[in-house]
């Protein structure tokens, strides 16, 4: 894959999964009842870190300077 379609690829996830994601994070977290602050916001971080994972090869070299 080469770079102009890494980086097509790449504001695609951005542009649209990501939101998409936050939206069914969040509509998941109101499902379920109040948690202590503390842990709700240890969810919030890790589930904000985890989205990253699956496409990181996406990302991966993107910032070198071509």
């Amino acid at each position: 894959m080469n770079i102009i379609s890494r980086k097509k690829l790449a504001y695609l996830i951005l542009l649209v999964f990501l939101p998409a994601y936050i939206g069914f994070v969040v509509t998941l977290i109101s499902l379920l009842d109040r948690f202590n602050i503390w842990v709700e916001l240890l969810v919030y971080v890790l589930l904000g870190i985890v989205w990253v994972f699956p496409f990181k090869f996406a990302f991966k070299g993107l910032a070198s300077k071509n």
